[in-house]
């Protein structure tokens, strides 16, 4: 005699259950081990090539007003035109400038507002050149500025410090990084004599900038 065994639509459902959550968890893992090798890939290429940090030269400083208002409000006008080449030293990796920020400091104070560079994309090993026309009206600065500069004239220059603020972000191929904040400072000796009174006064020669992410 046969055997007849019967099973309920209930214990049916409890193993198509079992089978439907079985296959969503090796989905769920196929694309979990995909993503986390495609990251893996990702960043071993990241190790491999290691970018480096942009370079940055101020070739050029040019000071056309640097004037205080009066000895009671010590408001100071500004007008300085910088130049200054930017270079990408990667083989293989670019360089996305997102955001650039520049302005002129004198002792550690800011003289210039802040100017707005345009955006650029820079490829491997190349070289840019940028302009910044720096200009301040009506700043304010400490009591001793006009004594600070009186003084810096009589010893034939004046050093002004160019600040930058930015933003970028690699490019690897077809994969771009997110953003990375970076700042840079370069120092131009500008001649400063009691004998000059001819616009601009120069700055004597080119300087390499300090760049930090």
């Amino acid at each position: 005699m046969s055997k007849i065994s019967e099973t309920s639509p209930k214990h049916c459902a409890k193993k198509g259950g079992i089978s439907i959550n079985n296959s969503r968890k090796k989905l769920f893992f196929t694309f979990s081990t995909f993503f986390s090798g495609l990251l893996l890939i990702i960043f071993l290429i990241w190790l491999i090539l290691h970018p480096a940090k942009p370079e940055f030269s101020l070739t050029e400083a040019n000071i056309y007003t640097l004037n205080v208002s009066s000895s009671a409000t010590h408001l100071l006008n500004s007008s300085i035109q910088l130049t200054l080449f930017s270079k990408n030293p990667n083989k293989k990796v670019g360089i996305y400038y997102d955001k650039l920020l520049v302005y002129a400091a004198y002792r550690g104070q800011q003289i210039t507002s802040e100017a707005s560079l345009p955006p650029f994309y820079q490829s491997h090993e190349e070289i840019n050149l940028l302009t910044a026309s720096l200009q301040g009206t009506e700043l304010p600065v400490v009591q001793s500025f006009g004594y600070q500069v009186s003084r810096d004239r009589s010893a034939g220059k004046v050093i002004i410090g160019m600040k930058m603020d930015g933003k970028l972000r690699w490019k690897i191929g077809t994969f771009v990084s997110g953003a990375y904040r970076f700042n840079v400072d370069c120092l131009a000796i500008v001649a400063f004599a009691p004998n000059m009174t001819t616009a601009p006064l120069a700055s004597l020669q080119g300087t390499r900038c300090s760049t930090a992410i």
